[in-house]
């Protein structure tokens, strides 16, 4: 008997073929998005006129339906680090499922996330002695909270103003950005902001002797903020000195994204907990990864009765460890790491030189193949002006009369690296060709200097986006 005022629903069909689905209703992918997913981002879109119907990827490039290759430096956030569809991560998925092996016992161990496990302690400072398994990279953090609090037997955990460290409600909580927080208060109590680069915040804060961790990312996502030499040697000091876990979430920043394969091995750091996701996917299988200190490892579970105190129902499945050996062996195999620290220096030499050039590149800043352009209002009394009448309306609107030509005119698909920010932000794959960075750097070139004489191009922008507008709105 159905319930009152309950409708069943049932497709008309039964499920096709995958095969099937994308060979018949390929096209659809907007107007499924609208129905049953977030219309709101098929507005943006829309508006931005970067809707495609995107039917493959290789490499550093996106594919759309007409075959047109755009230069991807989205990355999606920073998960193709080897590059979309890399044939041996593939394989390596391929060869678990034909192998059908026991996965997931629960309770029980697997092969392939214990050589995982071995493979990235390897690679990892020896501050770290174990692995817990996670499916994303907010997942981890949320672990590292845990842990945290567990091994010290304190509850405040500090984070930067501004980080980024994932979206479900503990990891939200050391979000530094209102637009992600507001509306989903309270969260998680305990939880307090410090300025990025400021040790002695840091320590006023320790002080108070009830900190159980301080997370921080060595290069901050939001902006790709990069501190000062002397600031994550001096908050790692300070921190383990007054009793907390210093953690990095190198969730964007590791896996070779900025020329080493943690980005703490710029500052030669000794983490307690290290959170790492995105890149070791392959691109292919969500996993995430929480390198723990033996000593805080065995004071979280420490007991039979308290092994699995911690843990996910899908952390640590066959598919996700394959998909991150396959990784770690094509990043060792086509020495990309060492490409990162290559391909990132040559982008900065082609366009730190823009910021004399131009009088509204304030900044070019990058570590390895984590980059970005940071824009500011031109000198002139009436183009400044108008600067700040348009961001006083729309924050950060500047960087769109630069992403968009980029799309449209050069097929490179690239954002602003936040909310409200003058900031375009590159995380392309680690794959990327010396032709491409120079053909991206040359197109940057171009599209500012068209940006540059403001009032016309901002008057191009706002026609096109206002026509797109009015046509998602009718």
């Amino acid at each position: 008997m159905s319930r009152p005022g309950y409708a069943q629903r049932m497709p008309e069909e039964p499920v096709p073929p995958i095969e099937e689905i994308l060979r018949t209703r390929t096209g659809e992918e907007l107007e499924l998005n609208d129905r049953h997913l977030n219309p709101q981002l098929g507005r943006i879109v829309r508006t931005l006129g970067f809707h495609r119907t995107w039917t493959g990827g290789e490499g550093a490039y996106l594919i759309d339906s007409d075959g047109e290759r755009y230069l991807d430096l989205f990355g999606g956030y920073g998960v193709f680090a080897v590059g979309r569809n890399h044939p041996e991560a593939i394989a390596a998925v391929e060869q678990v499922m034909g192998a059908r092996t026991g996965n997931m016992p629960q309770l029980g161990t697997t092969l392939l996330s214990g050589v995982l496990a071995e493979q990235l302690l390897a690679r990892a400072p020896d501050s770290v002695d174990a692995m817990v398994p996670a499916n994303t990279g907010t997942e981890a953090v949320e672990a590292a909270i845990k842990i945290a609090r567990a091994a010290t037997g304190r509850a405040r955990v500090l984070y930067a103003e501004h980080a980024f460290h994932g979206l479900t409600l503990g990891s939200l909580s050391l979000n530094g950005n209102s637009e992600f927080r507001d509306g989903f208060g309270p969260l998680l109590p305990g939880c307090e902001p410090v300025p990025f680069g400021d040790l002695a915040a840091l320590e006023r804060e320790l002080a108070r002797g009830d900190v159980a961790a301080f997370v921080v990312e060595p290069v901050q996502g939001k902006g790709v903020n990069i501190p000062a030499p002397g600031y994550l040697p001096g908050a790692q000091e300070r921190v383990q000195a007054a009793g907390a876990l210093f953690v990095c979430d190198e969730v964007q920043t590791g896996v070779g994204r900025t020329g080493r394969f943690l980005a703490l091995e710029h500052w030669d750091l000794r983490p307690d907990i290290v959170c790492l996701a995105k890149a070791l996917s392959g691109g292919l299988v969500p996993i995430g990864a929480v390198l723990v200190s033996r000593s805080a490892f065995a004071a979280v579970f420490d007991g039979m009765e308290r092994a699995v105190r911690h843990g996910s129902t899908f952390g640590g499945n066959d598919l996700a460890a394959a998909a991150a050996l396959a990784t770690l062996r094509i990043l060792d195999r086509e020495r990309l790491v060492q490409r990162s620290a290559e391909m990132g220096e040559l982008l900065l030499e082609l366009t730190r030189p823009l910021a004399d050039r131009f009088e509204v590149v304030r900044e070019v800043r990058g570590l390895g193949l984590m980059w970005a352009i940071e824009f500011g209002p031109p000198a002139g009394s009436g183009a400044r002006r108008l600067w700040e009448r348009v961001e006083a309306r729309q924050p950060g609107l500047f960087a769109q009369l630069v992403t968009v030509p980029l799309f449209h005119e050069h097929r490179i698909f690239c954002q602003v690296a936040g909310h409200h920010m003058n900031v375009i932000k590159a995380l392309p794959a680690l794959t990327i060709s010396e032709e491409d960075v120079r053909g991206f750097a040359a197109a940057l070139q171009e599209t500012i200097a068209h940006a540059e004489r403001y009032p016309a191009a901002l008057a191009r922008f706002g026609l096109r986006t206002g026509l797109r507008a009015a046509r998602v709105r009718r």
